[in-house]
């Protein structure tokens, strides 16, 4: 699965790209698509109207997938919000991006490929707006890696205007993509513009049911008022009792008691929450009429994506982090106006993560990719080849949580998913066969009968994990 270069490092990859640019620069508009990223925070997979979702309204998104291709198992590899940012940006997962002694701090030698940067030395404008949320190491500083860049973080999510009034940072994303997408009236480059949400992220120092612990644009004002939302699925209290101890005490269950321990905070939070993701699809919507008005659209691939994954609610917990389908799966919609007819509006099945999408972007401009990065690019699978040779059938995921006893590692595959949190003494093992068990309520790791499977599935975590943590030079996955 690895693609690029297998014996040239970043000065090659350089000297190639800035060729290539020169080769390009008298077509490039015509020769090279535009990418624009919206990537969104804390939102899991089925969040959408065209996933399913019989309450949240995402009539943008859905027509992006109605025209392009959404992937159903689309997955990240570690579930919290920076260790997914620094992921795409590096094309590295975290054993191989961070420094070993769980302080996350990425290494030195992660960031020198990164996709922005290669795709700028291929002659690309490349433009970030939004949440920058990665522990990058001494001396970095984001806004060289990009033309054009802006730091718009919560914290709080209302920003001070100059004439007084406060605006919401999902608009004011909106607001700065759209004065860079106007900037291309004058240049002839191709470019990247990354528009990268806080919402629907919590505002986490604010416990106050509603807009203080949800804050959504008040263009979402009223929305959702009138409907009840059920309650979540697998809301049952002897789901979250099956749990082992280590479980029920982490940071999942104490910020269920923030936002969903009561049917009040219940119904409040979760209206809440809708409104900040229906308040990003509005915000597409205005920056995909103004890449129309631009004369851009016809020649611009749009991806939705998001960080993590999210509980809202479901076992008794909120939040992220660990092993579940809920904080491991995200969207992941692309639309590509040059896609033929006969492969627009599909559904994809194939194992996609999150890895994959510096890799795609790469193989969309025209550039090679490193042999450093760890995913594979999703071009193929989006122009109808169901199964690459040699995709994967399953992939390493981990986190670390000390704090919380709560640092996993483990491998998800088609049908099973092995997981061991080895702050545990001994190590707390799960076993899940997500063929006859996809809600994962029955442990099988203690099953003598998965007895094989579960030493193979050790067998696996403990290669890929060792091979993961050699770090740049041998991280490509067994």
């Amino acid at each position: 699965m690895r693609q690029g270069f297998q014996a040239m490092g970043r000065r090659a990859v350089v000297m190639w790209t800035l060729f290539l640019s020169v080769a390009l620069s008298c077509y490039a508009d015509e020769s090279r698509p535009n990418i624009v990223f919206f990537f969104a925070d804390d939102q899991r997979h089925d969040t959408l109207g065209c996933a399913g979702h019989e309450i949240v309204e995402t009539p943008t998104i859905d027509q992006l997938a109605s025209r392009g291709v959404r992937f159903t198992n689309m997955f990240v590899t570690r579930s919290t919000c920076w260790a997914s940012r620094t992921t795409i940006l590096t094309g590295l997962t975290s054993r191989s991006s961070v420094q070993p002694d769980r302080s996350d701090r990425v290494r030195q030698e992660a960031v020198t490929a990164m996709f922005p940067d290669l795709l700028r030395d291929a002659g690309y404008r490349t433009a970030l707006f939004g949440k920058w949320h990665a522990k990058m190491p001494k001396g970095f500083r984001p806004e060289e890696h990009f033309e054009a860049y802006e730091k718009i973080f919560r914290r709080p999510y209302f920003k001070s205007m100059p004439d007084g009034t406060l605006r919401h940072t999902t608009e004011l994303i909106g607001d700065r993509g759209i004065e860079f997408l106007r900037t291309q009236r004058s240049s002839k480059r191709p470019f990247c513009l990354n528009l990268w949400f806080n919402a629907g992220h919590a505002e986490d120092r604010d416990q106050r049911p509603g807009i203080g612990h949800y804050p959504w644009p008040k263009a979402m004002n009223g929305k959702y008022d009138d409907i009840t939302i059920p309650s979540p699925r697998l809301s049952a209290p002897d789901i979250y009792e099956a749990h082992p101890e280590f479980f029920k005490k982490s940071n999942h269950r104490e910020r269920f008691h923030w936002r969903w321990d009561t049917e009040e905070k219940y119904q409040t939070n979760m209206r809440a929450y809708f409104r900040m993701l229906t308040g990003i699809d509005r915000v597409i919507k205005r920056v995909l009429q103004a890449l129309k008005e631009e004369g851009l659209a016809e020649n611009t691939i749009i991806v939705y994506a998001a960080d993590n994954g999210y509980y809202m609610g479901d076992r008794g917990f909120a939040g992220k982090w660990s092993h579940h389908e809920q904080s491991l799966r995200v969207p992941l919609v692309i639309y590509d106006p040059r896609l033929p007819k006969n492969l627009r509006g599909r559904t994809i099945d194939t194992m996609a993560l999150n890895l994959d999408l510096p890799s795609t972007f790469l193989d969309w401009a025209g550039v090679l990719i490193p042999a450093s990065y760890q995913g594979a690019s999703l071009q193929p699978v989006i122009q109808g080849q169901s199964k690459p040779a040699g995709w994967r059938e399953d992939f390493f995921c981990e986190h670390f949580n000390p704090r919380y006893s709560m640092s996993w590692e483990g491998v998800r595959g088609k049908r099973f998913k092995y997981a061991r949190y080895v702050d545990q003494e001994p190590a707390f093992e799960f076993l899940h066969d997500l063929q006859n068990d996809p809600d994962e309520l029955t442990n099988l790791a203690g099953n003598v009968q998965h007895r094989a499977l579960l030493n193979q599935m050790r067998q696996r975590t403990d290669a890929l994990a060792e091979n993961y943590a050699k770090g740049l030079s041998e991280a490509a996955a067994p």
